[in-house]
């Protein structure tokens, strides 16, 4: 293989790829003797990470040998999960699915997307073709326990929710961290390989990095200041700093990006009452400081705020994001060498195809839940509702569940309560690697091939890099014979449900997909090959179904692309595995107006809807000032969501699912450390250990995310040693931003008391 460097000893052999286990896409070297691997590193050469690796990069190789994970179907026969061969596993889904989709109807399936799909090729490019072939609108995934916030956000302001701003971490002067903690998560919304060592540069060359976030994390204690906020107040604190910029005469949009946006003076005078004293109260931030950081930011010479899961899993996500941006280009920093920009994705993306500097805008709504009437929001439902509309919906209650790759029993809220109505099914069907929390209910798990086993580009974290860059990696390990790749058990999957399968196999349908996209690309007057021969096309692209050839195409036609020939030394397929390392296509660069895809070509900072919401904000703020106790997660480096617990080098040594707790709090309740405190929400509660410390801010308690083990009918082994408890049973299910469809997770008003 091209991304392989062979040793004198022919059993041996070195291969690169890109890390695909979290945001930061890091590049491996990997060394394969006798079939396995015995090495993992970080890539020197990486054009990207230059050798960065976390300590989950090394462990590849665990979660491909882990004995627990999933190698062949499992169905699921009196309660107990047996191992059929591939043949029978389709036969039950091929007599089960289509039966009761023609019984009740198409909006009867429901489908879950988790985390790991946004980190895979096969999912990425085929998902569509399994929600195609479904032919459902009830879709749910992780992103609205995640990231959505900051999507719709953008969609509103730039024009399509892959228009998220990035910090341009490696030239800024002056960089706010709120609510993430890249020490411990790197980027996310923000994919930059070594975050650390970029903050740390930043310092070095005599830049400031501050932190907002309710816990003194490894980021804030690695920063020039740490700014304890209370939770779910983040949007007050950006109103104020936006105030102070206006009243203190610091607002100065850049030259070259004020004639391309809208609303400046409404935006600050709808701000004007949230001055630094009146959010002081509920914030926790004396107005002193909330006036000192907006000074420092405008004053610097270059400067940018970053949010992330900590500002969007709160009721004002999405309002918390838009701010982000009015700060951001109020101060003067956005589109500019060292403040927010926009990345150029190699692959293209919605900033990158079609007509430059307009488009349809973004909008929501295009249908609602059953249950609760919750609006779609970037074609899918919020993930607190999939329970509800399991029980609550009457005949049009969800009767099938598809999942893929995702523990939403786990990761989403009120988990007591979607447990319970997945046994209510009358068919679930899994793509998972692990029999676990959620997948012990499916009547068929169909486990895809290991990460080693599957080729890798990041097309969607790609969207968010903090350079130009691309990596192309070639699978490492074989399929084991008679396994299909991910992308074709998506592909199939597709197929059942849409009545055809034994009529047209998956690489049929493949090929066909891909002549869709050939044809309407040549008939694109803004495509890089409009008018060229689309069977010319088809026929570059070969003939060798899968993820592969439709990247190729998505590279050739991409805005860096060798156009088939017409820029022979571009992006392609074949430009990639010549350069194992990575190709660098260069640092960002102002995008403005040519990225947006407003109806009105302008950056639409007073969209109507965002503009609506701050009522709202306003109207909390008393309460927020008056909120008592209240839950926040936390991260850790070695933890991935919940389906990386199973891995014993990344859980070995001392417990990390415990509940942080203030010393001062510790002792008005009567907690002590070790011992075990009773937390409890409106819809749930957890024992769990105490862990005293001075690292969070009093009326602040914390617990990790994704941990709540050793259920009935799960095989994680490892995990189940050390279970931890489930910080979503305490979740609300019915609290969430009503812009995004998105969970609170952060700032749960709880009680806590001595066990």
């Amino acid at each position: 293989m091209a991304s392989e460097h062979d040793h004198d000893d022919q059993n041996t052999r070195t291969a690169f790829r890109t890390c695909p286990l979290c945001e930061a896409g890091c590049g491996l070297e990997i060394t394969v003797k006798g079939g396995a691997v015995t090495r993992i590193r970080g890539d020197m050469e990486d054009v990207f990470s230059h050798g960065f690796i976390c300590p989950k990069g090394s462990t590849l190789r665990h979660l491909h040998e882990d004995p627990d994970r999933v190698r062949r179907p499992l169905v699921k026969r009196n309660g107990v999960h047996e191992e059929v061969d591939w043949d029978e596993a389709w036969a039950i889904i091929a007599d089960r699915l289509p039966a009761l989709i023609a019984e009740h109807g198409r909006e009867s399936v429901g489908v879950y997307m988790g985390n790991p799909s946004a980190h895979s090729l096969s999912a990425l490019l085929y998902n569509r073709s399994l929600l195609q072939g479904l032919g459902t609108r009830r879709r749910f995934s992780a992103s609205t326990v995640d990231q959505m916030p900051r999507q719709v956000a953008a969609g509103y302001v730039f024009g399509t929710p892959l228009s998220v701003p990035v910090p341009d971490l490696d030239h800024t002067d002056f960089l706010v961290i709120m609510g993430a903690n890249p020490y411990a998560s790197n980027g996310s919304l923000c994919t930059a390989p070594d975050f650390p060592g970029r903050i740390e540069a930043i310092r070095a060359r005599g830049g400031k990095v501050v932190v907002v976030d309710p816990r003194r994390s490894r980021t804030a204690e690695e920063a020039d200041q740490w700014i304890a906020i209370r939770p779910g107040t983040d949007a007050l604190l950006l109103a104020a700093m936006a105030t102070t910029l206006a009243q203190e005469g610091l607002v100065a949009v850049g030259e070259h990006v004020a004639p391309h946006v809208h609303g400046v003076e409404e935006v600050v005078a709808a701000l004007a009452d949230f001055t630094p004293e009146a959010v002081e109260m509920a914030t926790g931030v004396t107005a002193g400081e909330i006036r000192a950081l907006a000074r420092r930011l405008a004053g610097a010479a270059s400067g940018s705020v970053y949010g992330r899961i900590g500002t969007t899993t709160t009721e004002f996500g999405t309002t918390t994001s838009w701010l982000i941006d009015v700060v951001n280009t109020l101060s003067g920093n956005l589109d500019r060498r060292g403040g927010a920009m926009f990345t150029m994705p190699v692959a293209g993306g919605a900033t990158t195809r079609g007509a430059a500097g307009v488009g349809k805008g973004f909008a929501v709504g295009r249908g609602h839940t059953v249950a609760r009437q919750l609006p779609e929001v970037m074609g899918e439902y919020p993930a607190a509702a999939m329970a509800e509309e399991i029980t609550d919906a009457g005949d049009e209650g969800l009767k099938v569940m598809i999942t893929v790759a995702g523990n939403p029993v786990l990761s989403t809220p009120n988990s007591l309560q979607l447990d319970a109505a997945l046994q209510q099914l009358e068919f679930m069907v899994s793509v998972d690697m692990y029999l676990n929390e959620t997948t012990r209910h499916a009547d068929v798990i169909l486990p895809p091939p290991s990460q080693l086993q599957r080729g890798h580009y990041d097309v969607a974290l790609l969207q968010f890099a903090v350079r130009n860059v691309a990596n192309y990696s070639e699978p490492v390990l074989p399929l084991e014979d008679g396994q299909p790749d991910e992308w074709e058990i998506l592909a199939r999957l597709g197929l059942i449900g849409a009545g055809l399968d034994g009529q047209v196999d998956a690489a049929t349908a493949d090929g066909a997909g891909l002549a869709t996209m050939v044809q309407r690309s040549v008939a694109d007057p803004t495509s890089p090959i409009h008018g060229r021969n689309a069977d010319e096309i088809l026929d570059a692209l070969g003939t060798e179904a899968g993820p592969a050839r439709m990247l190729d195409f998505m590279l050739q036609t991409g805005p860096f692309g060798a156009a088939f020939g017409a820029n022979p030394d571009g992006a392609s397929l074949a430009n990639l595995l010549a350069n194992p390392h990575g190709v660098d296509f260069g640092a960002l660069q102002p995008r403005l107006p040519e990225a947006l895809r407003t109806p009105s070509g302008k950056v639409e900072l007073n969209h109507p809807v965002l503009m609506a919401d701050l009522q709202r904000l306003r109207a909390a703020l008393p309460g927020l000032a008056e909120q008592q106790m209240v839950l926040v997660g936390r991260r850790h480096l070695r933890s991935n969501n919940s389906w990386m617990h199973n891995i014993e080098v990344l859980v070995k040594g001392a417990a990390r699912c415990t509940l942080h707790v203030h010393p001062d709090d510790a002792v008005r309740i009567g907690l002590i450390d070790g011992g075990v405190a009773r937390v409890t929400s409106r819809v749930g509660e957890v024992d769990a250990t105490v862990e005293v410390t001075d690292a969070i801010r009093p009326g602040v308690v914390s617990l990790p995310h994704g941990w709540g083990h050793g259920q009935p009918g799960t095989r994680m082994r490892v995990a189940a040693e050390r279970p931890g408890v489930n910080s979503n049973i305490l979740a609300d299910h019915q609290a969430m931003d009503p812009l995004s469809g998105t969970s609170v997770l952060n700032g749960i008003p709880v009680r806590v008391a001595h066990v």
